[in-house]
């Protein structure tokens, strides 16, 4: 795959760059500050008895560290002749002014003015790019998302298809089938291409597209998607819709789409720098001319003129942002949240609507027995006993969702003769020479039984419920009734969420009525119903149109264009890989408190940069009237190489240090 080579080749080059600046930067510093602070230093690299060889040393180490970083001065230089300047400018105009301003002290060693030997910035020069590329490169670790969701798709749809030609049944690739031909579908067997189904019965779990846990019941007429499974009838079906027109192929459209179109996040750091870079400009300019229409020399002027820019560009700027996403996304990680970024972190906390998909991320995602009704004179015992041991070979959830129920409650099982599935209406058996039927309505009307319990089933599927009937030698036994359950947790995610003064809404391709009532239970201010897989990503963007961040959070592959699409998207670890692949945060315990854990971290981490920001420009900031001469005014010293590395170590020390305070964050649930 060419775009991941790619990727790949740009990690290494500056895995490499890195490694450089670092190897040149160490030696640098070491030289430049040894002497000053009482190091060993060797006798030839003594800036008291051989400031040139102090000098040139400290040039030849600092060029690899300059070529090393030259993205800064590329993009940095060229924003700020657009008047757009972001941190690569602050960094390229300190580590430039750092560097011309040691050439030319070189120059006056030359000519005999030894005393420069001490005002050589190359160190500093050094340490802004070797830090500020150490903290992209620790950015870069933390963000691993790439277009993998949609080689994940691509790979959801079967490779082959049986073709029914005359008499013949032909397996053929998938690409080569056409619009019209006739394909043959056993159980169990993916469903190749969209279409029509012209011959036989069948459920299809349609979980993946749709989302819903209950498979759709088909039938001749009846519509079919591409990647669905066919469950347990073989069915013949016309192919209405192939290649890139299938359902599928469009929710890899959208997910691609919704990739490409997110507008970058402005980084924190960039939009200080924005403001904070024109400011410094106009001080060292203004104090260069201060001074030199004072009555000082231009070399002075232009001295106080470049030592404003070095001292203004802080080190620890590049640490600030990635050191606090580093330890915030240890930190969730701890709690079961995967932050796959740092814009992720950076967004989450200005969220101000949270979309939950229904199923599997509301509800538990698999159908449980809910209600036992018997007619007069049955018990449930035995209705669950009965209807358990006829549902014990079929393969459909819902008669899972009953032998489950059974086993809970340690029934034994009868056994069963002439057992026969009936596709689209449910199944029959004999238990003991006696006749049992179990399934929809539709089965009872066919076979002249009288539902006696008409209003209860029609009340259940008002609650959002699936009623299955079952007679016993052509009389109603009782009506059970299976649903997809809310999961415990999350009535009390949706207070917290609520309570955070977040807005919280509902997408489902349910019908509104169950929609509703799911809604009605969990305390669900806004519901979306009825909503097709392909056109979630288009709700998710008329929300955002209202002028909100949105965040999403889903779990099947129908989720995924909308999980690419909203400021932050949320995947259930349970869900799909495809889910997963598309969001920017899994919650690996599938469970919505995570949610309310994610968005308190955001907010404690955007805290814990802005704190890291201000002491990155605080202790420069305090350096720049010293470089600006305001203490020369007074009889005081010029800014000087010990002051400038000072308030760089003091500014990244105070940066790492605060960024680990937030190894405390506990949620608060």
């Amino acid at each position: 795959d060419y775009e991941r080579e790619l990727r790949e080749k740009e990690k290494k080059s500056f895995r490499m760059r890195l490694l450089v600046a670092i190897i040149f930067t160490i030696p640098l510093f070491y030289i430049a500050m040894g002497s000053m602070v009482g190091l060993p230093v060797p006798r030839f690299l003594r800036p008291d008895l051989h400031p040139l060889n102090f000098g040139l040393i400290q040039l030849a180490l600092v060029i690899p560290v300059m070529v090393a970083g030259y993205r800064f001065y590329t993009v940095g230089f060229s924003r700020l002749v657009k008047l757009e300047p972001n941190m690569d400018s602050l960094i390229a105009i300190g580590a430039s002014a750092a560097f011309l301003y040691g050439i030319y002290a070189i120059i006056q060693v030359i000519e005999g003015k030894i005393e420069f030997a001490h005002d050589l910035y190359f160190e500093t020069a050094g340490m802004i790019i070797a830090l500020i590329m150490l903290g992209k490169y620790l950015e870069s670790i933390s963000k691993e998302k790439t277009s993998a969701a949609i080689k994940k798709l691509m790979g959801l749809a079967p490779k082959t298809a049986t073709v029914v030609r005359g008499e013949q049944e032909l397996v053929i690739p998938i690409e080569e089938v056409k619009v019209g031909e006739v394909l043959f579908v056993k159980p169990g067997e993916k469903i190749p291409v969209d279409g029509e189904i012209v011959e036989g019965r069948t459920s299809v779990d349609e979980a993946m597209l749709t989302g819903e846990s209950i498979p759709a019941e088909k039938s001749v007429g009846s519509k079919v998607t591409g990647a669905s499974i066919n469950l347990n009838g073989s069915i013949k079906f016309k192919a209405t819709k192939v290649g890139k027109d299938t359902v599928l192929a469009q929710i890899i459209k959208l997910v691609e789409e919704a990739q490409g179109s997110k507008a970058p996040i402005a980084k924190m750091a960039d939009i200080i720098a924005g403001y904070f870079v024109p400011v410094v400009i106009l001080i060292a300019v203004l104090a260069g001319l201060a001074w030199y229409l004072s009555g000082m020399s231009l070399t002075f002027a232009l001295t106080i003129l470049i030592t404003v820019l070095v001292i203004a560009c802080p080190c620890a700027l590049g640490l600030a942002t990635p050191t606090a996403i580093m330890v915030g996304t240890g930190k969730g990680a701890e709690y079961g949240v995967l932050i796959k970024g740092g814009e992720a972190l950076e967004t989450a906390h200005q969220v101000k609507m949270v979309v939950l998909d229904k199923t599997g991320t509301i509800t538990e995602g698999k159908p449980k027995v809910t209600d036992l009704l018997v007619v007069e004179g049955g018990n449930e015992h035995d209705l669950l006993q009965w209807s358990a041991s006829v549902e014990k070979g079929s393969e459909h959830p819902l008669g899972e969702a009953i032998v489950q129920r059974a086993q809970e409650e340690n029934l034994s099982f009868f056994p069963v003769e002439n057992f026969l599935a009936l596709p689209g209406h449910g199944i029959e058996g004999e238990i003991a020479g006696r006749k049992v039927l179990l399934g929809n309505k539709k089965l009872m009307g066919e076979r002249g039984i009288e539902i006696i319990l008409q209003a209860d089933a029609d009340r259940l599927a008002e609650e959002g419920k699936t009623p299955m009937f079952m007679a016993i030698d052509q009389k109603l036994a009782g009506i059970i009734a299976v649903a997809d359950v809310m999961k415990p947790s999350s009535k009390r995610a949706v207070e917290k969420i609520h309570a955070m003064g977040i807005e919280v809404v509902m997408i489902t391709g349910d019908n509104r009525r169950t929609a509703e009532a799911i809604a009605t239970q969990v305390g669900i201010d806004r519901v979306l119903a009825e909503v097709l897989p392909q056109d979630k990503a288009s709700e998710i963007k008329k929300l955002q149109a209202e002028g909100v961040k949105v965040a999403m959070v889903g779990d099947g592959i129908n989720d995924a264009p909308a999980l690419a699409q909203a400021d932050i998207g949320m995947a259930i670890g349970s869900g799909t890989d495809v889910a997963m692949e598309s969001a920017d945060i899994v919650l690996m315990r599938s469970d919505l408190m995570d949610v309310v854990t994610a968005i308190q971290l955001s907010k404690k981490t955007i805290r814990n940069i802005k704190q890291n920001l201000f002491w990155a420009f605080a202790y420069n900031s305090a350096g720049i009237p010293i470089a600006a001469g305001l203490l020369y005014l007074f009889g005081g010293p010029l800014l000087n190489p010990i002051i400038a590395a000072g308030a760089m170590a003091f500014s990244s020390v105070s940066v790492v240090t605060n960024a680990l305070r937030l190894k405390k964050f506990k949620p608060v649930h």
